[in-house]
């Protein structure tokens, strides 16, 4: 495993982003761990999570685009930072954008926050974490109700590792049912594998494997 993922795993642990225990997912699966990007609270952490992105979505997607887009809540802080690190990392002057829950009707009018989307704007949507695909559905009718814009993929902090609607796992499915490319900071495998022993002891090892035998990839 590269260094960085395990950099980037331990500064999950650190600032509590990643949590163990009971918890419900936004597609209503109970699950024994919890990915919380709202716990990235102070301008250092949010410098480093930014550079973290920036790693990742250069790595795939590369630089050379127009707009990055987060969708509203969580995503509008992470399509700031991410940019401004592209930026200063890379020297890819790359426009933030994010949504607004309701449409505004008075000032900068409109559903947007942040740069516009313009006909012919290649996008990257930034999120923390998919589990079964149900924000990136909601996602995209929004970017292309406001342009002829070509979504290029999406960039996650964590892969969860699990099914989708489907068989195949949540990151494939978006992928094949909407011809964009995805990839993630790090995986659940990952983490299991680097934190196993430590944070991770036998009794919360045993309810992931549960976890997986119910909603992981077969």
């Amino acid at each position: 495993m590269e260094q960085y993922k395990k950099d980037f795993i331990d500064f999950m642990v650190e600032c509590q982003v990643l949590r163990f225990g009971d918890f419900v997912t936004k597609s209503g699966r109970k699950t024994p761990f919890f990915v919380n990007t709202g716990f990235y609270r102070t301008g250092a952490q949010l410098k480093k999570l930014g550079e973290y992105y920036a790693h990742a979505i250069r790595s795939k997607f590369g630089t050379d685009f127009e707009v990055l887009f987060g969708p509203a809540y969580k995503g509008i802080p992470l399509s700031v930072t991410a940019s401004v690190a592209m930026s200063s990392l890379y020297g890819a002057d790359i426009r933030y954008c994010s949504n607004r829950k309701e449409v505004k009707d008075h000032g900068d009018k409109g559903i947007l926050l942040g740069g516009p989307i313009e006909d012919g704007d290649r996008v990257v949507i930034i999120e923390d974490v998919t589990t079964a695909g149900t924000s990136i559905r909601e996602t995209l009718p929004i970017i292309k109700a406001q342009a002829d814009a070509k979504v290029l993929g999406l960039v996650v902090s964590v892969d969860r590792c699990e099914r989708g609607t489907g068989t195949k796992s949540a990151l494939d499915e978006i992928r094949e049912s909407f011809g964009i490319e995805t990839t993630a900071i790090v995986t659940m495998k990952e983490v299991t594998e680097y934190l196993s022993g430590s944070v991770i002891d036998d009794e919360m090892l045993a309810k992931i494997d549960a976890y997986y035998q119910l909603y992981g990839v077969q």
